[in-house]
């Protein structure tokens, strides 16, 4: 109950903003007594969680004095880990993002050098943020100026810029010779996860062993060494935040050296299916070679911190909703997201739709021509399918024409009444698939006499939804 009631009061904390909210505010907003409220912000701000926005005019006695969040006294990574790249931001508390960096990753070189791309990504994402870098949007891994690098390069990480444009800071760090500097066992170079034994589990065809489920489908950190605690988070609330520090590069040697920031956790987003509470994926559609791979477990072990893994879609969807980039007062939508595959996020009822075994939302995969194109997932005739040939054709009218034949299947078994669209390939050349997608819904309410769903494209990527992962449950707002 003393977590669930700090939580209320964070999240309302958020959402007051830089100018604050009053105690008795807070009270009457969260139900509890105003002395209940005044020993949960008393310990927030001995733990550096809240501080003093300034002072309200009150119609009687003292004016009233408003708290508002510290955004910097806690920080989520996400990582959003598609077929060819890999993004990952830093988000403070308030979610807005501090640093953002993509690097290339060619999701079939494997399971050790994905997981190495991302460990590194990760590293520099946190210890090249030490001197407050805000910098653009992500290098576009389909700009020609962008100079491709390998996953396998320890000299390439992925780009941290300044607001100018300049790199800043020593990317990340490695330890003399090479080593990690993470707790817990490297990969193998067969892949497995030395330190859960490299020996298939019982029953299994597979290098490493199956993951156990977790409720919340979040990893806790490995026991054994750890880095040390956060300097700027410190207390009950924030240890039960799942604290963690970072280590930022020694300015003499560039290696990892004391904490720099209070990371709570890392949230990953990749294409589906996946075992969301498990962390474990499932036969990636083209890459049959990663079914069973426990990945959530694997990270948590080398980044010494909570890891959560979800479909990029799904967290995306949480983003939205939880941002508001959905709008005020719609508690149901669909997101579809067309990158280097096809799928859908679905919020019903405020919360993100998974399904029994969190495999719902593989809207590219729905038979709309059963003579089709075959598909990367076995099948023929596939939306996504139909949309990535129209797409490598140059024909975008028909790509968006695909895309909403799709849309309306899905509308017509949700009756959701928003359907927003994201991905690179949408956001590239959005008016061909809102063109697209609106004739066919629009075309299908016609019919039905019932008014179109509306359609926009969705402001807000996969990678800041990943943070949220890590971010809602502080707020007590659920991501599962």
């Amino acid at each position: 109950m003393r977590s669930h009631n700090t939580a209320l009061v964070l999240d309302l904390l958020r959402a007051a903003g830089a100018g604050g909210v009053s105690r008795l505010e807070l009270a009457e907003r969260t139900g509890l007594t105003p002395q209940a409220v005044s020993k949960i912000t008393a310990r927030l701000r001995e733990e550096g969680l809240a501080a003093e926005a300034g002072h309200r005019a009150s119609t009687g006695g003292k004016p009233r004095t408003l708290l508002r969040l510290v955004p910097e006294a806690g920080h989520a990574v996400g990582v959003h880990l598609d077929r060819d790249g890999v993004r990952t931001v830093l988000a403070d508390l308030s979610g807005t993002v501090v640093a953002d960096r993509w690097a290339p990753v060619d999701f079939a070189a494997g399971v050790e050098a994905v997981v190495e791309a991302v460990v590194r990504e990760v590293t520099a994402g946190v210890t090249g943020s030490v001197s407050g870098v805000v910098p653009p949007d992500p290098a576009d891994p389909t700009d020609p100026a962008t100079e491709p690098r390998g996953v396998s390069d320890p000299g390439s990480p992925g780009d941290l810029r300044s607001p100018c444009g300049a790199h800043s800071g020593p990317g990340a760090a490695l330890s003399p010779g090479g080593a990690h500097p993470w707790p817990g066992a490297a990969l193998s170079p067969g892949g497995a996860d030395s330190g859960s034994g490299a020996a298939p589990s019982p029953g299994s065809a597979h290098p490493w062993p199956g993951a156990a489920p977790s409720p919340d489908g979040v990893a806790p950190a490995a026991p054994g060494p750890r880095f040390p605690p956060s300097a700027t988070s410190t207390g009950t609330t924030a240890r039960a935040l799942g604290e963690s520090g970072f280590p930022g590069p020694d300015a003499s040697t560039g290696t990892p050296a004391g904490p720099v920031l209070p990371v709570l956790g890392v949230g990953v987003a990749l294409p589906g299916p996946l075992d969301h509470p498990r962390g474990v994926l499932h036969r990636v559609t083209g890459f049959p070679e990663w079914d069973g791979f426990p990945l959530r477990d694997v990270l948590a072990r080398r980044l010494g911190v909570p890891v959560t893994v979800d479909k990029d879609t799904n967290a995306a969807a949480l983003g939205l909703a939880l941002g508001g980039a959905a709008g005020a007062g719609e508690p149901s939508f669909a997101y579809l997201y067309f990158g280097t595959g096809l799928g859908a996020g679905l919020v019903l009822g405020g919360v993100v739709h998974r399904g029994a075994r969190t495999g719902a939302g593989e809207f590219g995969h729905q038979v709309v021509q059963r003579d089709g194109p075959p598909c990367g997932c076995g099948d023929r005739g596939c939306v996504e399918a139909l949309c990535l040939a129209a797409v490598a054709r140059g024909d975008l009218a028909e790509a968006g024409r695909v895309l909403g034949v799709g849309a309306g299947n899905l509308v017509a078994l949700l009756d959701v009444d928003l359907v927003l669209l994201g991905g690179r390939t949408v956001t590239e050349a959005p008016e061909p698939f809102l063109r697209g997608v609106t004739a066919v819904l629009d075309a299908r309410a016609r019919r039905t006499g019932e008014p179109p769903p509306r359609v926009r494209v969705a402001e807000g990527g996969v990678a800041e939804g990943a943070a949220q992962l890590v971010l809602a449950p502080v707020f007590g707002r659920a991501a599962d």
